[in-house]
């Protein structure tokens, strides 16, 4: 057996000590090129086989494309009960307490006039219409203050910084003080049901806006439940998640994972499936790209900034 030469590294004689030159190494992200040559084995008698050329032109492409960097988890402790960006103030509490105000009137106005006019079904049917269409109008809520804006954006600004803040500490919501969760969504509540509430007496409206509103504002309160684990939770509110009709940490974990662009309903959750099965979302995405040219951040790959910290809870469990 012999071997054809090489052009630019040749063959030293064998009872040299000394070894083959090694030629330079290439960068492990670049792709990287060798030439192979074959053998050829010695003609015999028996053999009719042509000998194979050794082309010192053929050249094999290794694709060694750079894999995306791994996101490094940082381990966090717990907040501190003490941590006042978690505590709720008197003006939460206020904006709270006004919300439930809000969203009270509407059924004590709806029950009356509905016992007055002897009707029970469309006050019902209305209610649960609300409630689906909450849930409806949470996801795609979420849906927009997760892909689009940033903390200057007008009006919108703090709650677009929280939800991205979110995504890197999803733990923090379950240690959040209820009034801190909600002041929010309660201050919007009040500013919107009020003048419904002192305007409209069609009972079967007011259930619709009862129900609507009060599970909106308290959609907060149902993402948080979503974020503790099972043993915290109030009997009744494991019971619902158990039925579907609130969100389950389980349901809601895969919003939480790459590519964090499904499962954005946080009031029951009952929608998630036929939006990102339907891909309505992402439909919405290309709508507002082609009409004012703004890619959503759910384009993107996951930067370290979307990277969920762990934490360190002894009263947490697995």
């Amino acid at each position: 057996m012999f071997i054809l030469p090489q052009r630019k590294y040749p063959l030293l004689n064998s009872s040299s000590s000394h070894h083959l030159p090694t030629p330079p190494s290439h960068h492990p992200n670049l792709l990287s090129r060798r030439t192979q040559c074959h053998a050829i084995a010695p003609a015999t008698a028996t053999s009719t086989a042509k000998p194979r050329q050794c082309s010192l032109n053929r050249l094999d492409i290794d694709p060694k494309l750079p894999s995306p960097p791994t996101p490094v988890k940082t381990t966090k402790r717990a907040p501190m009960p003490d941590d006042r960006s978690l505590q709720s103030t008197w003006s939460h509490r206020a904006w709270v307490a006004s919300g439930c105000v809000a969203v009270l009137i509407p059924l004590a106005k709806s029950v009356m006039v509905a016992t007055d006019a002897h009707l029970l079904l469309e006050p019902i049917l209305a209610g649960l219409v609300g409630y689906g269409l909450a849930d409806l109008g949470s996801g795609v809520y979420h849906w927009a203050i997760d892909n689009y804006g940033d903390a200057s954006t007008p009006v919108f600004g703090d709650q677009i910084e929280a939800f991205q803040g979110h995504h890197r500490r999803p733990w923090t919501i379950a240690h959040r003080q209820f009034a801190n969760n909600l002041h929010a969504l309660g201050r919007s509540v009040t500013l919107t049901v009020l003048p419904i509430d002192l305007f409209c007496n069609d009972p079967t409206m007011l259930a619709f806006v009862c129900v609507c509103s009060g599970c909106i504002m308290l959609s907060q309160q149902f993402h948080s439940w979503a974020h503790s684990t099972k043993r915290r939770l109030p009997p009744f509110v494991a019971a619902l998640q158990d039925a579907g009709l609130l969100v389950s940490r389980v349901h809601h974990a895969a919003h939480h994972r790459p590519p964090y662009n499904n499962n954005y309903c946080i009031v029951s959750g009952v929608w998630n499936q036929f939006l990102d099965k339907q891909k309505v979302f992402e439909a919405m995405e290309m709508v507002v790209f082609f009409k004012l040219g703004v890619r959503p951040r759910s384009w993107g790959e996951p930067c370290l900034e979307w990277t969920q910290e762990e934490i360190i809870d002894p009263n947490s469990s697995s």
